[in-house]
């Protein structure tokens, strides 16, 4: 699960995790470990270019990936629903330290660029690639519960 959830996708991620648009992706973006900033300073960018204008920078020599079989399930024994990908692989990474990924959504993948890009989750990843292959594993990336 994310270590947080951004302030700007709080309730919505389940529908993102949906895809409902026509060209709509989620992405996964890899960040640098030197320079991340707190998760509460982060929880507060409302897009991916808020995020990156900060001190935190995006790994770009492993680069984003665009995240594959979403699903988005609806779990009634636990009264919750359960947002998950499949495992993500990149193959020969290499570059700066990872320090985390963002889960993010892009509503638009034929024009859109950072300032559209919506984040919705981090997940903190401690790595340095050594050129074996990478593969980001993350059970169920969100979960949203009923509090009542």
């Amino acid at each position: 699960m994310g270590n947080i959830t951004f302030n700007v996708a709080l309730g919505r991620v389940a529908h993102y995790a949906t895809l409902p648009g026509t060209n709509d992706a989620l992405i996964l973006v890899p960040l640098e470990a030197t320079g991340l900033v707190t998760d509460a300073t982060m929880r507060d960018y409302d897009t991916l270019a808020l995020v990156l204008a900060g001190a935190s920078n995006e790994q770009t020599t492993i680069g984003r990936k665009t995240i594959t079989s979403v699903t988005a399930t609806v779990n009634d024994t636990d009264d919750r629903v359960d947002c998950d990908f499949a495992d993500q692989v990149y193959s020969s990474p290499s570059g700066a330290a990872l320090g985390a990924f963002l889960v993010c959504y892009d509503p638009d993948t034929t024009g859109g660029d950072d300032t559209t890009i919506i984040p919705l989750t981090k997940h903190d990843y401690a790595l340095t690639p050594e050129g074996d292959s990478l593969t980001v594993t993350v059970a169920d990336f969100f979960r949203a519960s009923s509090a009542a």
